[in-house]
């Protein structure tokens, strides 16, 4: 989706913590409520958020018991082992942990949890309230970017006496909100009260995204990640999934909203798997200014944000161009620091089925629900009501991109040298130079002489100890600081480079395994990989490709910091098989470089 005009440094203390263990100190950061978990310790991937400001707000009676307990039935508990690759050293896995998290039950035999709940799942089980028996599960779809997985179970038997959650409306400031689910500290289920203080656009932690969220004054602790939160009708409003905890701060939580789940649920069905939430691929500044206004040629009735980059591979850079003005997107007017009206287009399943006619589909019966504030939605399996505008509520723009689906189309006006042009654009999701997470796969490597080379992610960022810092290794090392302790020129690509093709990765020598082969270059260590024989690299495969193909009589790699290393061919691969056998590593590269 669009960024303002420079991604954010996240501070520390609104970092993701890993998850707790019992008796596990949980610290001062933001925690992404993560499942209660026993050691090995494990960071998420980290996109913090800006810390939150404490609201005021005046605090309405919960969802009374009469309400909620007919759905407490619905929320399971979810044990999950996780088998985690060691990015640092790409050919192993870690230790396997367990965790425990919660769950609920929707239509379609189906359970709604957190991503990071069933993250490099080995076995996910799940065990019903009141029931002594788990139940193996099976994980049908993992929304990264959003922190939500879909579980099912093949057992018949798990599915007796239970009834499916229904969704409710988006709630508004000040409606009571129920967290229920199980967090650390018993095996019971635990119920927590409070209100929505706020909403807006949030920082997905696990996800490292930007995508519309609730805040509310109600604890979430490790465990109760993916437990449902209800409204006082006992209709679900949100998924619980992360938490700030700081010592300025008490009772900060943080749930999906429906629009969001719902995006996920209809996503699956119409494509058969998880394809993610479209972006707008520019980078823009906000138009808060007078004289950059006029500068621009924008009348005084014209609002929008002005466009800093385009990226190359994204739709957009067919039609959109740096500095045009966006004026709206799909008929919604962007204002001057990038929000817009909030109107809020919530989708609700068709359950309970109650006769209201619109246009040949049914809408639920609530009172006063006309069938002019629904339409069809999603092939006739889900309505969208249509709330309207909310009195005294705007919302980031982004939001308006994220309610669409990849390969939507969607109008954006823009103003282009005092022009006022419109372009019908279709929607995707984009690729990032250093991406936030794998969707589960193995990292991939390349090991020539003992040089390992790998391509820059975020969880290789947080697993790499703090060699370019220190010198030396760090056993923390760069962790949930990783954007304050990784190299500089990695983390400015971080923050600001864009692909400039398709298939571009940041490729690095990640460490070298020493040999007699590599001496005097034992201390390279995180360093980029430009061009290999005056060849540029564009990705980890391409430089595999021409390492292996090689005939010359010398291997020159052209580093970051106009570093060289030059080896003998023949003596550089010969040496190979003897390095890898000393490290007790399997192959020379990753099965996907291997084809």
């Amino acid at each position: 989706m669009g960024k303002s005009s420079k991604r954010k440094r996240h501070h520390k203390d609104s970092e993701a913590l890993p998850p707790s263990s019992s008796g596990e100190h949980c610290g001062e950061f933001p925690l992404a409520a993560s499942p209660d978990r026993r050691p090995p310790r494990h960071h998420h991937t980290a996109n913090g958020v800006d810390e939150p400001q404490v609201v005021a707000v005046v605090v309405e009676a919960p969802p009374t018991p009469q309400a909620v307990a007919p759905c407490m039935d619905s929320v399971v508990k979810v044990f999950c082992v996780h088998t985690e690759p060691n990015f640092s050293l790409p050919w192993q896995r870690k230790r396997q942990y367990s965790s425990s998290s919660s769950g609920f039950v929707i239509a379609g035999k189906r359970v709604l949890t957190n991503a990071h709940s069933v993250e490099y799942h080995t076995q996910v089980k799940l065990k019903k309230r009141g029931s002594d028996t788990k139940y193996l599960a099976t994980v049908l779809a993992i929304g990264t970017e959003c922190d939500i997985a879909l579980l099912t179970v093949d057992d018949d038997e798990f599915w007796e006496g239970i009834i499916p959650v229904e969704f409710g409306n988006l709630p508004v400031l000040q409606d009571a909100v129920t967290v229920v689910g199980y967090p650390i500290g018993g095996d019971t289920i635990s119920v927590t009260s409070g209100v929505v203080s706020r909403m807006e656009i949030l920082s997905y932690v696990h996800g490292s995204t930007e995508l519309l969220g609730l805040q509310i004054d109600a604890a979430i602790n490790s465990g109760n990640s993916g437990g449902p939160a209800f409204s006082d009708k006992g209709k679900c409003v949100g998924i619980a999934f992360q938490s700030l905890k700081t010592e300025d701060v008490e009772n900060i939580g943080y749930v999906i909203p429906t629009p969001v789940i719902l995006h996920f649920i209809t996503d699956y069905e119409k494509n058969g798997k998880y394809t993610g939430f479209p972006l707008l691929g520019v980078e823009w500044q906000k138009m808060e200014n007078p004289d950059l206004r006029m500068s621009m040629g924008m009348g005084a009735d014209q609002k929008g944000v002005r466009i800093r980059r385009v990226e190359p591979t994204s739709p957009e850079s067919q039609v959109l161009k740096p500095s045009d003005v966006i004026l709206s997107f799909d008929r919604v007017n962007i204002a001057n620091d990038g929000t817009g009206e909030c109107f809020i287009h919530a989708s609700i399943p068709l359950y309970p089925l109650v006769g209201k006619s619109n246009g040949g589909c049914r809408v639920p019966g609530e009172a006063g629900a006309g069938p002019t504030q629904y339409e069809s939605y999603g092939g006739g399996r889900t309505l969208k009501r249509h709330n309207g505008h909310r009195h005294g509520e705007r919302i980031g723009f982004s939001y308006l991109v994220s309610q669409k689906y990849t390969g939507d189309s969607a109008v954006i006006k823009v103003l282009r040298k005092s022009k006022t042009l419109e372009f019908n654009i279709t929607l995707g999701t984009h690729k990032r130079l250093i991406p936030a997470h794998l969707n589960g796969k193995r990292p991939s490597y390349y090991i020539v002489a003992g040089f390992v080379f790998t391509a820059v992610t975020v969880p290789y960022l947080r697993s790499e100890v703090s060699w370019s810092l220190h010198k030396m290794p760090s056993l923390s090392g760069y962790g949930k600081d990783y954007e304050f302790d990784a190299p500089v020129k990695l983390l400015d690509k971080l923050l600001h480079a864009m692909v400039e093709t398709a298939d571009e990765q940041l490729v690095v020598v990640s460490q070298v395994l020493v040999s007699d082969i590599n001496i005097g270059y034992e201390e390279i260590v995180n360093t980029q990989v430009l061009a290999f024989n005056n060849k540029p690299v564009k990705n980890l495969k391409s430089l595999v490709h021409m390492v292996e193909s090689c005939q010359d009589d010398y291997l020159k790699f052209d580093l970051e910091y106009q570093q060289i290393v030059v080896l003998k061919t023949k003596t550089a691969k010969a040496a190979t098989a003897d390095i890898l056998a000393t490290h007790c590593i399997p192959s020379a590269m990753s099965d996907d470089l291997m084809t």
